[in-house]
């Protein structure tokens, strides 16, 4: 895949220059420009020379989320303040990610393995098109590309979860605790709905109170599954399926 053409927006002169540097330290990336002008980074995105935009939402001219609705999907957006209030509306639209300043070169590489990603999948999507045109229609239904996320709800916000970021999900009755390997999200859900709304061939239930991702298992030893720290035993019920799941029985 080419380089990821970037745009950096934002009115501080410091946060661009921290997001500059960050870029050019990132292989898969390439900065064209950097800009603390709304009107001259529309201007640029309208050409077509932008893939990605990292987009302050915080501006006097034009907020980012009045950019984005400008913009209308020419390009791709990590969106990046200091305020956490706007991540659902910025989610809403699309974005890839949000960054809360100050931005680590660590969440930052973080949030653009995602851009990697979903340029990567939008690529192989459109490769795909050119050689499915005489596939009957049917066909092409049955292999429509699943989600890549799914929203959670918690306490206080709505959180949108790559389905790649997680290990595993632990059931406690009516609530369920969703483990990354930075956090352990708690919703309002059972385990049932978790394992409708998770794609089968990334994830399998291997126990009642138990959900884990396949790519993420380390080893497995007898019937317990290591995954990062934690040891998930499998249930009794569920290890013939499991061992079928993943092709070793």
């Amino acid at each position: 895949m080419e380089k990821i053409r970037c745009l950096v927006v934002d009115d501080e002169p410091l946060a661009l220059d921290i997001l500059a540097n960050y870029i050019n330290q990132t292989p898969s990336l390439t900065l064209v420009a950097t800009s603390t002008d709304a009107l001259e980074a529309l201007s640029l995105i309208q050409q077509g020379k932008i893939d990605l935009v990292f987009l302050d939402i915080q501006m006097p001219a034009l907020t980012g989320l009045q950019f984005l609705r400008v913009v209308n999907g020419k390009c791709k957006a990590i969106l990046t303040t200091a305020y956490s209030e706007y991540a659902m509306e910025g989610y809403e639209l699309d974005v890839i990610d949000y960054l809360l300043k100050p931005i680590s070169f660590e969440r930052f590489l973080k949030a653009v393995q995602k851009a990697v990603n979903r340029f990567h999948v939008n690529d192989t999507s459109a490769s795909a098109n050119t050689e499915v045109n005489s596939v009957p229609e049917v066909q092409l239904l049955q292999h429509e590309p699943q989600p890549n996320f799914l929203f959670v709800k918690t306490e206080y916000k709505i959180i949108k979860l790559d389905l790649a970021d997680i290990l595993y999900i632990e059931g406690l009755k009516d609530y369920v605790s969703i483990y990354t390997g930075e956090e352990r999200i708690l919703t309002l859900q059972t385990m049932k709905k978790m394992e409708e709304l998770l794609p089968s061939g990334r994830f399998a239930r291997v126990h009642k109170s138990y959900i884990v991702s396949l790519e993420k298992i380390s080893s497995i030893e007898r019937q317990r599954i290591f995954v990062g720290r934690a040891t998930i035993p499998i249930g009794e019920s569920y290890y013939k399926d499991f061992i079928k799941q993943i092709g070793t029985g």
